[in-house]
């Protein structure tokens, strides 16, 4: 059926909403394909949810390719079941957590990791029933503190969630293998500029994984990319040999009156030395044990590491409150010395170097405080985070940072969820083997966010043609004639199997169509103009802006194909 706009669910706006801050959030309000409900919250209008569910067509077209069986697990589940592998201890705040009339606890699924093994336990018990591969594109819940960038980031959004089971590892191998290139192919065919990068497991659990990044202003990841060679990481999982100040004798410990310097750069430009020279003590909470790390001042510690290197420990800065019940810990003027708490340093608080650093007195520093000499570091840890110019861990070049998107993450699980639920099969020997798993995610919703980032223009959207909520959009640039030969138009790209969007309004100006049409972002648009009482229309190109003027048949010819 031809799209009629004069039917349509459609009220595009002239301006930017308010609370806009990225380039999706801003053009897909705009172009009338979501509307917001509450914080965090979207309805899917017909255009949007018909780019949502050709996204979902090639993630299901591929999935089913390398052997994905589709199904659809409850959203509501039972938070016992979370608790068995500790993720909603894990997930913290991030759950949405509920209590039904009986007072049995329930959460929302953020992903579906507990529910799919017991699933499968259930329905498999020889080895000679794996490998099994299972997916479902299901909405999916998190209780972001602060929803933001639209669909981007939101409390409620559709994902495809995968996941694989074999007896053996050599199993789990071929499934990631199969999933990765799946997901390229999907990326690509979704049209989208992206990254594989090395990743950090996080709440997910298991051994290796990859995160599928597509470059973006709007993104909240950062890699890092070797211009060099073929690495690429997430920040979080970029590891690297420091380079380890060469050890001092500074000394003995030189306690210094430095008021009014509670930051790194106040000290610094007081005492006329680099902030490279000086140590900076963060101080935060590690399952509640108030914990130091130490960083040289010209760097900042990267929390997400820290979570990971940590976990399962639940990582948090320390607060007022924390502080106020430890007068001993002096905000702005920690030093590692004599301090009485666990301290943990990056590899270049190496022994024997020295630092400048605080002297746990309000408005006193301390310089000549050697490492190995005057405190012991209990544990070294590579927690900074990484900055440009860093040496790529692979060939030593310069590394660059971007911001990007995450549309997909892959992970070998391995056996943490089977060993939470005692899920083993009879190995080819008949003793009892336990099944390994891999977990595969892509953000549906999410890769029409990226999409929009990465292809509109100042004009508005602009979709790759597989995606796209039509094939064609005409337009009647005009009165009778010109809806005349625009419907005819429009019903005989529907009889060549086109889908089509019909801008056959009345009332509206010529002018508002055609900002409408660019806004709207379907890759062709057809016009019905001046030359319509010839027979003639205007081709235009949504992406390359290009223009050719053909009779009807010869137009209905090139795009009927």
């Amino acid at each position: 059926m031809v799209l009629r706009m004069s039917r349509l669910l459609l009220k595009t706006l002239r301006d930017d909403p308010a609370d806009a801050e990225t380039t999706s959030h801003r053009l897909l309000v705009r172009a009338g394909y979501v509307r917001r409900s509450s914080a965090g919250m979207w309805s899917w209008l017909p255009l949007g949810k018909r780019v949502l569910d050709n996204v979902s067509r090639i993630v299901r077209e591929e999935m089913d390719a390398i052997g994905g069986q589709e199904v659809l697990l409850p959203a509501l589940l039972p938070r016992a079941v979370y608790e068995a592998t500790g993720r909603d201890t894990e997930y913290g705040d991030l759950l949405f957590r509920l209590k039904d009339r009986k007072g049995t606890d329930y959460v929302l699924g953020p992903t579906h990791e507990e529910v799919f093994t017991q699933l499968v336990k259930d329905q498999v018990g020889s080895y000679k029933d794996l490998p099994v591969i299972l997916y479902q594109i299901q909405t999916k819940y998190r209780d972001e503190a602060r929803p933001r960038s639209g669909v981007l980031r939101g409390r409620e959004f559709l994902m495809k969630d995968a996941y694989s089971f074999a007896a053996a590892d050599d199993g789990l191998a071929e499934a990631y293998r199969l999933h990765r290139q799946a997901y390229i192919r999907i990326f690509q065919r979704l049209g989208l500029d992206f990254r594989i990068v090395t990743a950090v497991s996080g709440a997910m659990g298991g051994s290796a994984s990859e995160e599928f990044l597509a470059p973006a202003a709007a993104g909240e990841d950062t890699f890092a990319d070797c211009p060099a060679c073929d690495y690429a990481a997430n920040t979080e999982a970029v590891s690297f040999t420091a380079e380890v100040p060469v050890p001092a004798d500074p000394g003995p410990v030189e306690e210094l009156d430095t008021p009014d310097t509670p930051t790194i750069e106040s000290l610094a430009a007081l005492l006329d030395v680099p902030a490279a020279a000086t140590l900076k003590n963060l101080l935060v909470k590690v399952d509640g044990e108030i914990t130091a790390v130490g960083v040289p001042g010209d760097r900042e510690v990267d929390l997400g590491k820290l979570a990971e290197l940590l976990a399962p420990a639940v990582v948090e800065l320390a607060t007022a409150d924390d502080f106020a019940g430890r007068p001993d810990l002096v905000r702005g003027y920690v030093g590692p010395q004599g301090l009485g708490i666990r301290y943990l340093a990056d590899p270049r608080v190496a022994p024997g170097t020295a630092w400048v650093t605080g002297a746990n007195k309000p408005g006193r520093h301390a310089a000549n405080v050697v490492c190995g000499r005057d405190f012991e570091v209990d544990r070294y840890l590579d927690v900074v985070t990484v900055r440009p110019g860093d040496p790529c861990p692979r060939c030593g070049t310069g590394l660059s940072l971007d911001r990007a998107i995450e549309i997909g993450h892959i992970f070998q699980l391995g056996r943490k969820y089977a060993d939470a639920f005692r899920f083993d099969v009879l190995g080819p020997d008949g003793k009892p083997a336990r099944v390994t798993m891999g977990s595969y995610g892509i953000g549906v919703s999410r890769a029409v966010a990226a999409l929009a980032e990465q292809t509109a223009d100042d004009r508005g959207l602009c979709w790759p043609a597989e995606v796209a909520p039509a094939d064609v959009h005409v337009v009647a640039a005009g009165k009778a004639v010109q809806t005349e030969l625009a419907g005819l138009a429009a019903d005989a790209l529907h009889a060549a199997g086109r889908r089509v969007l019909l801008d056959d309004r009345t009332g509206v100006s010529v002018g508002v169509k055609f900002t409408d049409a660019e806004l709207i972002g379907i890759p062709v648009l057809l016009v019905a103009g001046r030359r319509a009482a010839e027979g003639v229309v205007e081709i235009r190109y949504r992406g390359t802006g290009e223009r050719e003027e053909l009779p009807l048949v010869e137009a209905l010819a090139k795009l009927g194909r």
